[in-house]
């Protein structure tokens, strides 16, 4: 990393990917969030990493992507077969995983890396729709199994010795994630239930609380209205609270909005 850059503070993004391959396939349900994606480069300035929090991976430990060229990690099924002819052929670096690694390390958080993994498509969905040129070394690091959030806040803060270089750090989720209520095919309707959630998020990650109590608020977000509706399993809730614990700062609300017709939420830091 660059550290005579004028730029040389991490940024820090938390947004809903969408639903498998169809924001690249023209899914109408998709198109404010392509929108979205496409004109999030123009908020950040160019970093010279990526690091994705994938909803998509889960390791008993702390996984980081070391690959040099990763493959591509088709994470779904059931699509036409361009679906899998999508390609985004970033590389890796290593070097930074390497360097990640022995930051978690020396936080005592358990970790290894993954030399072999590819991308999935928690990063190359989004990444394909905001810089499409794939120029920019990307890397992945996992949720750890259980799903504990208190672990994800700390996995968070034990990254806080980025907060200096040029990373863009992504949490790639969902605010939303209840497969049987998206609106698949056909218009949204109201959902008062969603509604609650994505306002109760919007309060915890940008309203003018205390720190510790946003951190304790994600740590029993199970009390918040409609949770388990919104999110029967929280993989795609818990890279949020990777980026807040790292953040350490109350968020800005960056994308409010309709994907396959249910409200969904980013924050940027």
């Amino acid at each position: 990393m660059n550290q005579n850059s004028v730029e040389n503070r991490a940024q820090i993004v938390y947004f809903s990917h969408g639903g498998g391959p169809l924001p690249i396939l023209g899914d109408p349900g998709h198109k404010a969030m392509v929108d979205f994606m496409t004109r999030l480069p123009s908020r950040l300035h160019r970093p010279e990493a990526i690091l994705v929090i994938s909803a998509h991976w889960e390791e008993s430990s702390a996984t980081l992507l070391g690959a040099q060229e990763p493959a591509m990690f088709y994470d779904y099924y059931g699509f036409p077969d361009k679906a899998y002819e999508i390609t985004y052929p970033a590389p890796g670096s290593p070097e930074y995983a390497d360097r990640i690694a022995g930051l978690l390390g020396k936080n005592k958080v358990p970790n290894r890396i993954d030399p072999q993994r590819g991308f999935d498509h928690g990063l190359f969905i989004p990444l394909k729709l905001m810089y499409p040129q794939a120029d920019i070394p990307c890397l992945q690091l996992s949720l750890v199994r259980g799903l504990d959030p208190a672990a994800h806040i700390a996995l968070g803060k034990a990254l806080r010795g980025l907060m200096k270089e040029n990373v863009l750090v992504i949490g790639s989720g969902f605010s939303f994630h209840n497969m049987r209520a998206f609106s698949w095919a056909g218009p949204s309707t109201p959902d008062p239930a969603n509604d609650g959630f994505q306002d109760w998020l919007i309060e915890t990650c940008t309203g003018p609380i205390p720190q510790s109590e946003r951190e304790q608020r994600l740590i029993e977000w199970e009390k918040a209205p409609s949770a388990r509706y919104c999110h029967p399993r929280e993989e795609h809730l818990l890279p949020l609270h990777v980026c807040l614990g790292m953040a350490d700062k109350r968020a800005e609300l960056i994308f409010d909005d309709q994907i396959l017709g249910k409200r969904s939420v980013a924050f940027s830091w």
